[in-house]
């Protein structure tokens, strides 16, 4: 699938993304609209794709489905849906929704038939296993399958030609409506296997580019990622194996999967699987990486690795999130805005990436190979026809120097850091690695890669100003003191009370972002830097919106 080789994904869980009920109230409104205000940011990012979890009409989360041919009430219509992907198609960013084929909800029209008829309802071959000498969790007097247990889900019988094409005209209509590049199917690894063939016969008759991509946990990824069932499966052994491997100090873990999966004679070779660090289903990895700094390798990882890579929605500036026993997946799932996105250093890293990737066809096309594995720094190398590219990671807090063998070439140029060189001699390479860093090393003959393409943040690139929540009504502007200007030289109050000296921007040395360094003005007189978008940054107190640090 050539675009998705070239893709960057953007993964954004609707219904938590537009701040929605979660019970569905009924109403219409226009929530998910706001999409369209997050594309300058996507292409920032180097975003040319975006997976939507299930926008389709439900009760609670999106996953118990009430009707397959209308957008949500809580995120809009078919209509302004249709003008949210053309927005995006416009700006070459394709579209991937959910699948949500496996079940649906309780309120599904033809569910609430069986319910109301019983064995006289000319639905209940629909779905799986219906007993009506049993009982089910919702004591309906009569047992049906619901998924993994939960009766909220209940089971579709994949295998009844009505169902089959209620759900194939179904997928037609967003193809024609809203002109989908691709599909997530949610749980194909307990799907029917006849079914996900029948589907991709389906829409690749519609378009031989269609995408489709299996959600599967654990088993054998070729069961279902191959020529004549899907295109492709989430790769949750690496999406484990990187977080693991960052805690445990533990390189070889995730060298082993890769190697395992995509190497010489991996078990995966065929299959460019869909990559990821968190995601809807799974704690936020800012709050599941022990060591934040690794957070930039972590996503490293996963652009550099064979496969497509995807970021889940706020992930790219730090958000965290974990699971909890009274909010369950809510915290995994906040409402953002564009006001909330925060220019830090994980953010600059992450477009970077994005530019790195779609600008090197090893990293897209390239075969894969181990080269250095240590417990705390690894290299492994991409390479596809005449490009070579050598990936080093470093998970420990200071510099390390290592040297390895390299397949020729005179010059390495580090692309992921303004393209510092390094000699090649003899087939032989000394480099160092900075601190929780990443080394893009592209092998020449002397001559400097060409440029990153035009879209992410480069060397030059202005850090913006803050993008904290600023006033919004008049009255609000008013009794909001101003933001200095950056660089404004002086003493500065932190909104907690203690007063500092401003000593000068300094110019952080990897990412070239804006540092504000500056001294305390009490105790022993520490002395103290702050990334300028940060030091410059409306926060809120007592329910008002006051400067971080405010000029005195």
């Amino acid at each position: 699938m050539y675009w998705v080789n070239e893709s960057v994904f953007y993964h954004i869980y609707p219904l938590g993304f537009a701040g929605a009920p979660k019970i569905n109230d009924d109403k219409l409104e226009y929530r998910l609209d706001k999409v369209i205000d997050f594309i300058p940011h996507l292409q920032e990012m180097n975003v040319n794709a975006v997976y939507f979890g299930p926008v389709f009409m439900s009760t609670t989360h999106g996953y118990d489905t009430n009707d397959y041919y209308h957008i949500d009430n809580r995120l809009g219509d078919n209509d302004s849906f249709a003008k949210i992907c053309d927005a995006l198609h416009e700006n070459g960013i394709k579209v991937v929704l959910d699948g949500v084929f496996n079940h649906v909800g309780r309120g599904f029209w033809a569910f609430k038939d069986v319910r109301e008829k019983r064995e006289s309802s000319p639905y209940c071959s629909w779905f799986q296993r219906i007993d009506f000498g049993g009982n089910s969790g919702y004591n309906d007097g009569f047992w049906y399958e619901g998924w993994e247990g939960n009766y909220d889900l209940v089971k579709l019988n994949l295998r009844h030609p009505d169902v089959k094409k209620h759900i194939f005209d179904a997928v037609a209509m967003w193809k024609e409506k809203f002109k989908i590049d691709g599909l997530r199917l949610d749980v194909a690894y307990c799907m029917d296997l006849d079914f996900l063939k029948e589907l991709k016969h389906f829409v690749k008759g519609m378009d031989p580019d269609f995408w489709l991509m299996g959600e599967i946990i654990h088993g054998d990824y070729n069961r279902i990622a191959n020529p004549d069932v899907l295109d492709s499966c989430t790769n949750y052994e690496c999406y484990k194996g990187i977080y693991s491997a960052h805690n445990d100090h533990n390189y070889f873990e995730i060298a082993h999967s890769l190697n395992r999966q995509f190497g010489n004679g991996g078990i995966y070779r065929n299959i460019y699987s869909y990559n990821f660090v968190d995601n809807h289903d799974v704690n936020r990895i800012a709050s599941t990486v022990k060591e934040y700094p690794n957070v930039k390798n972590c996503f490293s990882m996963a652009y550099f690795m064979p496969g497509v890579p995807s970021v889940y929605y706020g992930s790219e500036w730090g958000i965290k999130g974990q699971k909890n026993n009274t909010e369950y997946d809510a915290p995994l799932r906040p409402c953002v805005n564009v006001s909330d996105i925060e220019d830090n250093e994980l953010y600059r890293h992450i477009c970077k990436l994005g530019a790195v990737r779609r600008t090197f066809k090893a990293l897209k096309y390239g075969s894969f190979d181990n080269v250095i594995i240590r417990n705390e720094q690894l290299i492994f190398k991409r390479k596809f026809e005449d490009e070579t590219v050598y990936i080093a990671l470093n998970l420990t807090d200071h510099p390390f120097d290592i040297g390895f063998n390299t397949d020729g070439g005179s010059k390495l140029y580090d692309v992921m850091n303004d393209y510092q060189s390094f000699d090649v001699n003899g087939n032989y390479a000394n480099i160092n690695i900075p601190p929780h860093g990443t080394r893009v090393l592209v092998l020449t003959n002397g001559e400097r890669p060409q440029e990153l393409i035009s879209g992410g943040l480069t060397d030059e690139t202005p850090v913006k100003e803050s993008t904290a929540p600023v006033p919004e009504t008049e009255q609000a502007k008013e009794e909001t003191p101003k933001l200095p200007d950056w660089g404004t030289p002086g003493k500065y109050r932190h909104f907690k009370g203690n007063d500092y000296e401003f000593i000068c921007l300094a110019k952080n040395s990897e990412t070239m972002e804006d540092l504000v360094i500056y001294k305390e003005l009490f105790g022993e007189g520490h002395i103290w830097a702050r990334p300028a978008s940060m030091f410059y940054q409306y926060v809120e107190k007592d329910g008002k919106l006051v400067p971080r640090f405010e000029l005195i």
